[in-house]
């Protein structure tokens, strides 16, 4: 640090780091000369933890990485564990689980809309924003018991079928949301404040984004469609119609038209899910890993049997290892599991967009305003859950 230079905290207890983020910035007046970035204030030990759970008892740990993106999380881990079983899940659970997804893509990324504009100055967005995430709570309250961490996907299926309520709750919700989603543009597209304050800044190119990993919106954003849903199609999305959304600048504003236009996507995808719901199990009939009816449970002494047997010791996983990831609402989550042939995990990890995507920082603000960090940290749609594991 030269005579010229100061520097000064950013967080760990600052609303704008969007959790117990500490960047620690160099400054030369209000430019930025440098920042470093400082984790682990949420580090909990997740991957550890999995190898004392059962595959099963896991699921639970995974709502927790990222609190805004659970069924994302769920979907992406039991899907780990089916491709390494070879597990084939039913059609029906395949389109529910989309469904789900998208729905709680749309809930993240309004989470991301009101808090970004706030940070910003622009208090009205997140008072839209926060009225329709709290749609789509109010139908995972109604399906699952639970609104943040509901726990839903099992290894080979759901915890439960959905009913007409479900349906018709989302049917309700997709058809509203468009003009919604006009609204949240009213207010911020054209605004000039809005555009001043992120037109231009935090600029990262496609080839910078792809030297450090970086994936999701924040790629897309400077121009590359890689999305996994359409490069490496899960859960049947190649039998859905959508488009990949994409900017030129990569800045800050190109983050935010790329969300919102994800966002309207993501509606049309859940539309054609329940639209398009085939009949048939929730769930795969592999008694090995899946938990027997309830209704059996109570009735029939070996289902009982079999579901304490899951429930208490779990089921083995024939020796090996895999990779998968999905596309959550920040980019690319994988996790990665070896098998040693017993009920749990030998080693988990997981790969994180959050943890990846936070690499960018320290270039996008690099020669910026003091004020512009703010905007750039916002814009990358950070869970510090998820960066500390």
């Amino acid at each position: 640090m030269s005579e010229r230079t100061m520097k000064i905290n950013l967080g760990p207890h600052h609303p704008s780091t969007h959790g117990v983020l500490r960047v620690l910035l160099e400054l030369d007046g209000e430019t930025v000369v440098n920042a470093y970035p400082d984790i682990g204030f949420l580090h909990r030990g997740i991957e550890k933890l999995a190898e004392h759970r059962t595959y099963h008892q896991f699921i639970v740990l995974s709502d927790r990485l990222d609190y805004l993106a659970a069924m994302s999380n769920n979907l992406a881990y039991v899907t780990t564990i089916e491709k390494l079983l070879g597990i084939d899940v039913p059609r029906r659970a395949r389109y529910i689980r989309v469904a789900l997804a998208e729905l709680q893509r749309i809930a993240s990324h309004l989470f991301w809309l009101g808090t970004h504009a706030h940070d910003l100055g622009a208090m009205t967005p997140l008072f839209y924003a926060l009225r329709e995430r709290e749609a789509i709570m109010d139908i995972f309250e109604s399906l699952t018991g639970s609104r943040l961490t509901p726990s839903f996907m099992r290894i080979g299926g759901l915890a439960a079928d959905i009913d007409g309520g479900f349906i018709e709750a989302v049917k309700t919700f997709t058809a509203a949301f468009a003009q919604r989603v006009d609204e949240y543009e009213l207010l911020l597209t054209a605004n000039p404040i809005w555009k001043y304050r992120t037109r231009g800044v935090g600029v990262l190119d496609a080839e910078a984004c792809l030297a450090l990993g970086i994936t999701g919106p924040m790629l897309r954003s400077a121009g590359c469609d890689w999305d996994i849903r359409k490069s490496h199609p899960y859960s049947s999305y190649e039998e859905f119609h959508f488009e990949i959304p994409t900017g030129l600048a990569g800045d800050v504003y190109d983050r935010y038209r790329v969300r919102i236009t994800e966002m309207r996507e993501s509606a049309k995808i859940v539309r054609q899910a329940v639209e398009g719901l085939p009949t048939g199990p929730w769930a795969a009939g592999d008694a090995r890993t899946v938990f027997p009816d309830k209704g059996k449970v109570q009735n029939d002494i070996a289902a009982l049997i079999g579901h304490f047997g899951l429930a208490m010791e779990g089921f083995k996983v024939p020796p090996g290892e895999v990779y998968n990831s999905i596309e959550s609402p920040r980019g690319e989550l994988g996790f990665y599991v070896i098998s040693d042939g017993g009920p749990k995990p030998l080693r988990l990890r997981v790969r994180p967009p959050s943890f990846v995507n936070l690499q960018g920082l320290v270039r996008m603000v690099r020669g910026r305003l003091l004020s512009d960090a703010v905007a750039v940290i916002g814009a990358i749609d950070i869970v510090l859950a998820e960066v500390d594991r």
